[in-house]
């Protein structure tokens, strides 16, 4: 047996800089998924948000009246 059977390649400059380059491939594009995932988590609680302030004004509007809402809406932009 003067082979030897080896089941790792090798390590050339050239397979060390591609397997880097890989990595950093990976890395980016894990990178870029997550980012996507957090504007689209972003996004739903913008919604979330809007609807929190629509049911607010609609509760206050039972509760205190129409006149009441129209002070809320009129002091909004002092927020």
């Amino acid at each position: 047996m003067t082979e030897t059977g080896n089941t790792q390649e090798e390590l050339t400059p050239e397979s060390g800089t591609a397997l880097a380059a890989s990595r950093t491939q990976r890395f980016a594009s894990w990178l870029m998924e997550r980012e996507e995932r957090r504007q689209e988590k972003e996004s739903n609680l913008e919604g979330l948000v809007r609807l929190n302030v629509l049911v607010s004004f609609l509760t206050l509007g039972l509760v205190g009246g129409f006149e009441t809402v129209q002070l809320a809406i009129s002091m909004i932009p002092y927020l």
